[in-house]
C-alpha cells in the first residue's frame, strides 16, 4: 500500500507540473482559466480562487485545465460570448497563442529534468562500480542470447555494431537504436578480438543483462536471513564463499546451480574471513518444503557515492536529459515501425509500481525516476495523436499553413479517430501491466 501511495503521489506531481505549464501560459495569455483539475471522476476536494476552482478528482491518472471558450461556450457548447470574454477566450486567442498554451505541458514535462537531475547529481548518486568498470564478463546465463550467441565468462566487449565501448555504462546506450536489428559484438577474448552476432530477435531493449551477459560478482556475503542455514551455520557478512561441497566457487552466479544440486544434505563449505580459510557446515533447506532450496545469503555489491559540484551536475543533468529524450524518441519510433515489440509498452500500474518502488529510497533515486517518468509523458502528449497535446499542436500547425482553422467536422472525426486510438493504446498498457503483475 505505501508503494502504491508514494507512486500515485510521485505521478501526481509530474501531472501537476505538466497542467501548471498550461494554466501560467494561459494566464500569461490573458486566457480566462475556469477550472484546474489533478484527476478525473467524482471530485475529491474542490476550491475556488478567483475566477478558477482548483480540484482534485478520485481517479489519479491525470488532470486538465479547462479554459473559457474551448470548444465555443464557457463550458465547451455553443453559445454567444459577450465581447467582453471574447478577449479571454481560448478559442479567440491567435494561432500562436493558442500553440503556446497546448505546447506549454509537454515542454514542462520535457523541461522538468533539467531541474531536478542536476539536484540529484549534487546530493550525489549510489552507482554500482562495475559501470566504470571495462565491459568484462562475469558470467553468461545458459540458454540465454549470449550464450546462444557463444559468448563465454571472461570476454569483453570492444563495441556493439560499430559503436566503442569503454565500460558497462557505455554497453547499454546503443541498444534501443539497434533494437529490431542484429547485434554485432567486437569482443576481447584472452587477447584476440572476435566477431560474435546475436540476432535480431533478443531482449537487448532490458540491457546487457537481459541478454544474459553479467558482470565478475564475487562470492561475498552481503546479507544474511535470520534463522536461515548460513546465519545458524555461523556465516558473516563480508565472508567469501570458497567452495561448496566438492565443487570450487568462482562466481555468485555458481551458487544457485550448486546449491541445488546438493540439495537437503549436509555439506561443507570453504570460507574466506579477512584472509584466513576455515570451513563449516550447512544444509540448504526450502521454504515450506518446496521451491528451490536456499542458505538464507545475499550478494555484497560495490558501489559508490558520486557527487557534484554545481557546474558538473548541471552539465550532467543536461546530458541525462538529451539522453533520455533521444532513447524515447527512438524508442517510440522503433515501436511504431515494428522493431520494438509492444510487449515493452507499459500501463499506469507500472509507472505507479516504479515510482513508488524509486519514492522508498533516497532522494536522488526519486528524483532520478521522476525524471525518466516526467520525459516519457511528454513525449507522450507530443504525438500527433488528435485528443492528445499533440493532436491540437497539429491542428494549429496546419492552420499556420492554410490561413484558416481546420473544419469543425474533422477534427471531430479526428478526434473520434485518437479517442479509439488512446482507448486501444491504454487497453493493451493495461494488459502488459497485468500480465507483468501476475507473470
Amino acid at each position: 500500500m505505501t508503494t502504491i501511495m508514494a507512486g500515485i503521489l510521485m505521478l501526481g506531481v509530474l501531472v501537476f507540473i505538466h497542467e501548471l505549464g498550461h494554466f501560467v501560459i494561459a494566464k500569461m495569455c490573458g486566457v480566462k482559466v475556469l477550472k484546474f483539475s489533478l484527476g478525473f471522476g467524482p471530485k475529491l476536494v474542490s476550491s475556488r480562487r478567483g475566477e478558477t476552482e482548483y480540484q482534485v478528482c478520485a481517479i489519479p491518472l491525470g488532470g486538465y485545465v479547462q479554459m473559457l471558450g474551448e470548444g465555443g461556450g464557457e463550458q465547451g457548447e455553443d453559445v454567444e460570448l459577450s465581447a467582453a470574454e471574447k478577449t479571454r477566450s481560448f478559442s479567440e486567442q491567435s494561432v500562436a497563442k493558442r500553440l503556446a498554451i497546448v505546447s506549454a505541458g509537454p515542454v514542462m514535462n520535457l523541461v522538468l529534468p533539467l531541474l531536478i537531475l542536476p539536484i540529484s547529481f549534487m546530493v550525489g548518486v549510489q552507482m554500482p562500480t562495475y559501470l566504470d568498470q571495462p565491459a568484462c564478463i562475469g558470467y553468461v546465463v545458459p540458454g540465454s542470447n549470449a550464450s546462444a550467441g557463444g559468448f563465454l565468462a571472461g570476454d569483453c566487449v570492444v563495441s556493439v555494431n560499430q559503436q566503442s565501448v569503454e565500460n558497462w555504462n557505455d554497453s547499454n546506450k546503443g541498444f534501443v537504436s539497434q533494437a529490431g536489428e542484429a547485434l554485432i559484438f567486437q569482443i576481447d577474448r584472452d587477447g584476440k578480438e572476435l566477431q560474435l552476432i546475436i540476432p535480431a530477435e533478443n531482449d537487448s531493449l532490458q540491457g546487457m543483462q537481459a541478454l544474459g551477459l553479467l558482470p565478475q560478482q564475487e562470492a561475498r556475503i552481503g546479507g544474511l536471513a535470520p534463522n536461515m542455514p548460513a546465519a545458524v551455520a555461523g556465516i558473516q557478512e563480508g565472508d567469501l564463499i570458497l567452495q561448496i561441497a566438492d565443487q570450487p566457487i568462482s562466481s555468485w552466479y555458481e551458487l544457485k546451480g550448486v546449491i541445488q544440486k546438493v540439495g537437503d544434505t549436509v555439506v561443507p563449505v570453504q570460507l574466506e574471513r579477512v584472509g584466513e580459510h576455515l570451513v563449516v557446515e550447512l544444509t540448504p533447506e526450502q521454504r515450506d518444503g518446496e521451491g528451490d532450496y536456499l542458505l538464507g545469503i545475499a550478494p555484497l555489491y560495490d558501489s559508490e557515492m558520486k557527487r557534484y559540484g554545481f557546474s558538473d551536475a548541471v552539465r550532467e543533468g543536461a546530458s541525462r536529459t538529451w539522453e533520455l529524450i533521444e532513447l524515447t524518441v527512438v524508442f517510440v519510433q522503433k515501436l511504431f515501425t515494428g522493431n520494438v515489440s509492444t510487449k515493452n509498452i507499459g500501463g499506469p500500474i507500472t509507472v505507479v509500481q516504479i515510482a513508488g518502488q524509486a519514492a522508498q529510497t533516497d532522494l536522488s533515486a526519486i528524483l532520478s525516476v521522476l525524471a525518466f517518468i516526467s520525459i516519457q509523458l511528454g513525449i507522450l502528449n507530443l504525438l500527433p495523436i488528435p485528443i492528445l497535446d499533440g493532436g491540437h499542436i497539429l491542428f494549429y500547425i496546419i492552420e499556420l499553413i492554410i490561413r484558416r482553422p481546420v473544419s469543425i467536422r474533422a477534427r471531430e472525426m479526428a478526434q473520434q479517430v485518437g479517442m479509439a486510438m488512446l482507448l486501444m493504446l491504454m487497453v493493451l498498457a493495461f494488459y502488459n501491466d497485468i500480465v507483468r503483475l501476475w507473470g
